[in-house]
């Protein structure tokens, strides 16, 4: 999708990204979402279903058969496309002489949920809607005995139990022929069923309702009526809230449309975790599944590590509102000594749930990671109020953290909860240097926050604890000859030497130095820890390593996203763009629009046991391309908007719109050809809007000047080992604005990666490193790829005087390519190669 030039056309543009519908052929193994903030329905692409009224699970195996022409024939055999919209979900059913869609709807804030059908038949046809009752409360709590009536007046089953306090119905007004389930000394069945009416000829639309209620029989059957005589307006009004979400929330137009597509649903994702749980409140969940014949749907539950791991993308994104409401739902469950809860069971309220179970508190990583959510939520949105209302919860986390040291000063694991790491191989130890990274920032985060709230003195000496810790965990951990930090100190403060994608948390926030972490980053591009499909925990090649295990060998789009921001921010742009197109492809594929929880480390495949709609999953869409390609920070103190993109070549257009900056929004759309990088600035009327624009530049480039709106202005160059950025900082006036910087002899390369077949093994190029010469005439890339493959690299056209170890191809629509092939061998064994890239001289082509 290019910039739009035009106002009318920019519209249009932004109208169509967010049309958002997936389609496909059916897949009947892969799971079908549809949430709201009360309500769900759980199940498969199959049409055999699950739904909750939270915290209650109404039925499980709901289903349907059609009834023509002297026939019952089971729906799923003839489901064909399954079509997902934010609020919805379609599924067509085809017969012979009839075709059926099924769209599954649940309203954003009711208790209830539709299934509506759109009939076309040329026979006379009915449908049956089948189920089993599953009348529980979420793991672990339980109601009891329950029990299933119908009610005539509502044409509906009636859910019940003793207390008569949680009610359900599911019925239609259409509904006939009721079967409920029975039980007797002699036979007995668990389904229960009814029939929408018969179709005669040509088209109808039939609907179910599902409604239920924790206050009694009387508010089940109100919701069930406002469902069933308001749900086209109820459909209409969802719709426009995702349309209304997504245009007040960061937005972007790209060139690649599957990573436009997978960026505006990770959003919708996203707020799809917000629940609303009538006993506890309104916070994140972490994920859904179906749950069978139990009670456990996914992780339909909140969590605290994945809410705040959550909130920095939402912060990101400008949702400010949702970010907030999940902190302060973690915050109020905070335990007396200032450790921040782990998990909160939808039942938790029905149990002694904080005093009998061992989950409530079981992980230490949650408190330093709330210390320092709470800090890039007032940095980014800039509500100190929130900071100054909750700082006795910080100070009470920071002196639970504090009691956590080892004589050493480094937070343990052990004793305390686990880090990152629940179970597996890779335990027993002290502290991961995950955790113990999560500790330094969450000092330096409790500093800002002090500074922000009028707390000077107390913000110097936590600064001054920050960097003493800083050197304290790098130096612990850092294993000087072999370049790389270690995973873990074990009990005897002994460093575990497991490289892991685990230390690229330090290196998100930008803990290690350059010089450390751009040599790990290196050694973690290679197949050996990078797949197609993401990053796995450790190294395929580990003694510990197994593709199904759960924390030692499997990829969790959670650990590609850290280690993609971590990238981006250490200039390593290869395995950055690489990590965050897996992620965005993962939204494309599985369960439609979603990101699953976990994959095989050996095959492109989802673990069994894995959550195929996680939020946190989504999360690592948003934040790597937001945080990481384009480097956007907002100081809302200021107003001060950081702009430091590393764009992939061709390039060319792309827009990031609606940012929000202290009180101020702005739309930005960056341009580039040879001669200039443009970057086109609008900013709220009435406002001026500090902003530091840094883009990204090979080492090759040279930066001849710099303009705003035509007229010089300052600027200098900041340089890396991997590149440079051009710095530009103005004060954009009310207006547009036009910052252009005059550059010439700018390479790029990139490679955009692609998944395998589903149960495949890797096969995609790896960009490992580069390197340049001292006087950057030349660029040496660093490439594994699969034996006896070719690949094609996008370079910028007319830089390239020659190159060694490739075919230079002709350049097509700006944007020339490179064909790398790979010596042959055994199948599933990958070769290195290095390709040259030379700036001066005559043209030519080495093999």
């Amino acid at each position: 999708m290019g910039l739009c030039a035009s106002k009318g056309r920019s519209q249009q543009s932004q109208e169509k990204s967010h049309e958002m519908e997936l389609s496909r052929a059916i897949r009947p193994w892969e799971f079908l979402p549809v949430t709201g903030t009360r309500a769900g329905l759980l199940g498969a692409e199959s049409g055999r279903m699950e739904g909750w009224v939270y915290p209650l699970k109404i039925f499980r195996d709901f289903h349907l058969r059609f009834h023509t022409e002297g026939r019952a024939l089971a729906a799923e055999a003839l489901a064909r496309t399954i079509t997902v919209r934010p609020e919805s979900a379609t599924i067509l059913y085809a017969g012979d002489t009839f075709r059926v869609s099924e769209t599954f709807f649940v309203p954003v804030e009711e208790q209830g949920a539709v299934v509506i059908f759109d009939v076309e038949t040329e026979q006379p046809l009915e449908i049956e809607a089948a189920f089993h009752r599953d009348f529980q409360l979420e793991w672990p709590a339980a109601l009891g005995a329950t029990y299933l009536d119908w009610a005539a007046a509502q044409h509906a089953f009636y859910f019940g139990e003793e207390q008569r306090k949680f009610s359900a119905l599911v019925g239609s007004p259409t509904a006939t022929e009721p079967h409920g389930e029975f039980q007797t000394n002699y036979s007995e069945s668990q389904e229960s069923s009814f029939r929408l009416g018969l179709t005669a000829k040509g088209k109808d639309r039939k609907f179910i309702v599902m409604a239920g209620s924790l206050e009694g029989r009387a508010a089940a059957e109100k919701t069930y009526q406002h469902l069933t005589s308001d749900y086209a307006q109820l459909w209409k009004e969802s719709a426009e809230y995702y349309r209304d979400y997504l245009e007040k929330t960061v937005s972007v137009e790209l060139p690649d449309e599957q990573l436009q597509r997978a960026y505006d649903w990770s959003r919708v994702s996203m707020v799809q975790g917000m629940v609303t749980n009538p006993t506890l409140g309104t916070g994140l969940v972490a994920g859904y599944r179906t749950s069978g014949e139990s009670q456990r749907p996914g992780f339909a539950w909140y969590f605290g590590r994945d809410s705040f791991w959550t909130s920095l993308a939402l912060n990101a994104a400008g949702d400010f509102s949702n970010s907030r409401a999940a902190l302060s739902f973690i915050g109020k469950f905070q335990r007396e000594d200032g450790k921040i809860p782990h998990e909160i069971s939808q039942g938790a309220s029905f149990v002694n749930w904080f005093q009998d179970y061992p989950y409530p508190y079981a992980s230490a990583d949650a408190t330093p990671l709330y210390i320092i959510a709470m800090n890039d939520y007032v940095v980014e949105s800039g509500d100190t109020a929130f900071a100054r209302e909750k700082w006795e919860n910080l100070r009470k986390a920071y002196e639970f953290l504090k009691s956590t040291y080892d004589a050493r000063g480094l937070p343990q694991n052990f004793g305390f909860g686990h880090g990152w790491v629940e179970g597996g191989p890779l335990l027993p130890v002290k502290t991961e240097y995950y955790q113990s990274g999560l500790g330094a920032e969450a000092l330096r985060a409790l500093s800002n926050l002090a500074r922000v709230t009028g707390q000077d003195e107390l913000s110097k000496t936590l600064e001054k604890d920050f960097e003493q810790q800083r050197a304290l965990v790098n130096e612990s951990f850092w294993i000087a000859d072999k370049k790389r930090f270690a995973f873990a100190l074990d009990k005897n403060d002994k460093q575990v030497d497991e490289p892991s994608v685990l230390a690229t948390v330090p290196m998100w926030f930008g803990l290690a130095s350059e010089a450390d972490a751009v040599p790990m980053i290196q050694q973690m591009a290679g197949f050996e820890h990078q797949t197609d499909w993401g990053m796995r925990i450790i190294s395929g090649h580990a003694p510990k390593f197994s593709g199904g295990g759960y924390h030692y060998g499997s990829v969790w789009p959670l650990f590609t996203g850290w280690a993609s921001v971590a990238e981006y921010r250490y200039h390593q742009t290869f395995p950055a763009y690489a990590n965050l197109r897996a992620n965005a492809l993962l939204a494309l594929d599985g369960s439609l629009g979603h990101v699953t929880e976990v994959l095989s480390g050996d095959y492109y495949q989802p673990l069994s046991t894995s959550s195929p709609h996680q939020i946190w999953s989504a999360a690592m869409v948003v934040s790597p391309l937001l945080r990481g390609m384009f480097s956007l920070s907002v100081d809302a103190k200021t107003g001060t908007l950081t702009f430091a993109p590393h764009v992939p070549a061709g390039w060319a257009h792309f827009a990031v719109r609606n940012v929000h900056s202290g009180t101020a929004r702005m739309d930005l759309a960056y341009s580039k050809d040879s001669s200039a990088i443009t970057l086109e600035v609008n900013c709220t009327a009435g406002l001026v809007c500090p902003l530091e624009f840094k883009p990204s530049l090979s080492l090759s480039a040279e930066v001849l000047g710099a303009e705003l709106n035509g007229k010089p202005v300052p600027f200098h160059v900041d340089i890396n080992g991997q590149d440079q950025h051009a710095v530009v900082r103005v004060d954009a006036p009310s207006k547009s604005n036009t910052i252009k910087i005059r550059i010439r002899k700018d390479f790029n390369v990139s490679y955009d990666s692609s998944l395998p077949r589903l149960g495949s093994t890797s096969e995609g190029l790896r960009l490992l490193s580069q390197r340049w010469t001292p006087n950057h005439d030349a660029m040496l890339l660093e490439l594994a790829g699969d034996a006896g493959a070719e690949y094609e690299l996008a370079v910028d056209p007319g830089q390239l005087a020659s190159v060694d170890g490739a075919e230079l191809l002709h350049a097509e629509s700006g944007v020339q390519a490179v064909r790398v092939r790979f010596a042959a061998g055994e199948p599933g064994t990958f070769r290195k190669t290095t390709v040259v890239f030379h700036f001066s001289g005559k043209l030519s082509q080495k093999r």
